[in-house]
Order: structure tokens, then C-alpha cells, then sequence
């Protein structure tokens, strides 16, 4: 069964503590730019949408990954990228429908959620 994060755009604020403390998880900085989770907030504040991965069941970054560095971990049911195998082509990023996975160009790999390790 695969998990994933339930972002409720109807309690959103647009705070963007999430994205920190993602950011602090992921990395150990305070930094929304390296985090996986993305908050969007629409013009005039209509409406903020909160989005990261949604650990697709055909998870088509997997697929297309040139050297396996994005694989299923059985455990947490999460697509997680091995950062030692990535290249850093962004083939995954193109293949995601979702833009849920974003390239790093401090370490050169890409990252999405991997539901902080289950």
C-alpha cells in the first residue's frame, strides 16, 4: 500500500512552516527552497495550495530514472532517490506529472518526499 501526505488546501495559510521545517528535516537548514513540500499562494491570497509527492503507485520518475537511483522502499511504501546514485540528468523531473521533484544545484541530485522515512 503505498502513503503519502494528505496537504489540506482548505486549512492552509500560507505560513509556509511546513516548507521550513521540511527544508530543516531534509537538510538541517531553515531554507523553503530546499524543501520538498511547495506552497503556492494565489494572487490577492485567494487561496493557498500546499503539494509535494504523491508517491504514485506508477510512479513514472522511477521508470525513467537512467541509472535506477529512484526505487520503492518496501518499509515506508515511499519512492525515495538514492542521492550516491543520481546523476543529476532531471530526466524524473520532466517524467513527474506533479513537478514533485526538484533539482538541487548546491549537491547536483534531485529530491522529493520520501515521507521522512515512513
Amino acid at each position: 500500500m503505498h502513503k503519502a501526505l494528505l496537504m489540506e488546501a482548505d486549512s492552509c495559510t500560507g505560513c509556509h512552516q511546513c516548507e521550513m521545517m521540511c527544508s530543516y528535516g531534509k537538510v538541517g537548514v531553515f531554507n523553503p527552497a530546499k524543501s520538498v513540500i511547495e506552497i503556492t499562494i494565489f494572487e490577492g491570497g485567494a487561496a493557498n495550495v500546499p503539494s509535494t509527492c504523491s508517491q504514485c503507485e506508477q510512479a513514472w520518475c522511477m521508470v525513467v530514472c537512467p541509472v535506477e537511483a529512484i526505487t520503492l522502499n518496501p518499509a515506508t511504501g515511499a519512492t525515495e532517490i538514492a542521492a550516491d546514485r543520481c546523476v543529476g540528468c532531471k530526466v524524473c523531473t520532466i517524467a513527474c506529472p506533479f513537478g514533485a521533484i526538484n533539482y538541487d544545484p548546491d549537491s547536483g541530485v534531485v529530491s522529493k518526499c520520501d515521507l521522512c522515512g515512513g
